[in-house]
């Protein structure tokens, strides 16, 4: 007679399994797979006796096909980055290639936020909260906030670490556009897939006989956020925000959130109604 043992095993790490996709996944992102169910369900999934610092794996010689990093110990917890885990209803989509990512209302969360960030958004949903574009005072369906790794903020370091598609991050970058012997900025959203087409068709929207990309300290000093967290929203109110069709196009989209230790989520369409904002299709390139 089969031991009883080996045969949830042997069912368990079949190929398509929900323990062969979780066990893939995490060895995919390096994370030991205690850790990454702990992230994912709330608990993980492998059995303990007394202690949690104490793991008892299955006294089966299948226990063998298991990766090293499945029988890891909790003490690997000091090297999860911050706000890398994901609560919720949507953690069962992130089996499916969900973010990785603890998502809340943005406007709870100010200290999560740069000021000009904080103010801007504060002022788009409204008094009433929820009254204006951003929607539900910045939460489910509206714009949400989530904590990052500040070494991560660099958008193919990000989408690496967090589980997002390059396609569901957007870039803003600061443009300095020259004439006349004057300089005036603008900002230019286009998705991480693309670049903006600066020396064309930005510079012919801006009536510039040059545009190109503003020095990072003078970016910095005229929107009071942080590198690597420039975002279309809380720009000077003068500046023109041009932003490539295909980001309105996405369901939901990642941008910066005026610091490096958080990122924004909202949906597409919400940014073309910004202060400033016009949709131009075909600002950006393919990169590649």
């Amino acid at each position: 007679m089969s031991d009883p043992i080996e045969v949830v095993m042997e069912e368990a790490l079949r190929p398509g399994s929900l323990l062969t996709t979780v066990r893939e996944r995490a060895a995919g992102r390096g994370l030991p797979m205690m850790i990454y169910t702990e992230e994912l369900f709330g608990t993980a999934m492998m059995t303990t006796t007394g202690p949690r610092s104490t793991l008892s794996p299955p006294m089966s010689s299948t226990w063998s096909q298991w990766p090293s990093t499945a029988r890891a110990t909790p003490s690997t917890r000091s090297s999860r980055a911050p706000g890398c885990t994901r609560n919720g209803p949507d953690r069962a989509g992130w089996l499916d290639g969900g973010m990785n990512l603890d998502l809340r209302p943005a406007l709870t969360h100010p200290e999560l936020l740069a000021k000009p960030v904080a103010g801007a958004l504060a002022e788009w949903v409204g008094p009433a909260g929820g009254a204006g574009p951003a929607g539900d005072a910045g939460g489910l369906g509206g714009v949400e906030v989530a904590a990052i790794d500040p070494d991560l903020a660099d958008t193919a370091a990000f989408c690496k670490h967090y589980g997002v598609r390059l396609e569901e991050s957007a870039n803003c970058v600061v443009i300095a556009a020259k004439r006349g012997g004057e300089t005036t900025f603008a900002a230019c959203l286009v998705t991480a897939v693309t670049r903006a087409d600066v020396n064309g068709v930005v510079r012919r929207r801006l009536g510039a006989r040059k545009a190109s990309f503003a020095p990072m300290g003078d970016a910095l000093a005229a929107t009071g956020m942080e590198y690597g967290g420039i975002t279309p929203i809380g720009l000077p109110p003068d500046w023109p925000v041009l932003i490539d069709g295909a980001v309105v196009r996405q369901p939901h989209v990642i941008i910066g959130s005026g610091i490096r230790g958080s990122k924004l989520r909202l949906p597409g369409a919400l940014l073309a109604r910004l202060p400033g904002a016009e949709v131009i299709e075909g600002l950006a390139t393919p990169i590649g």
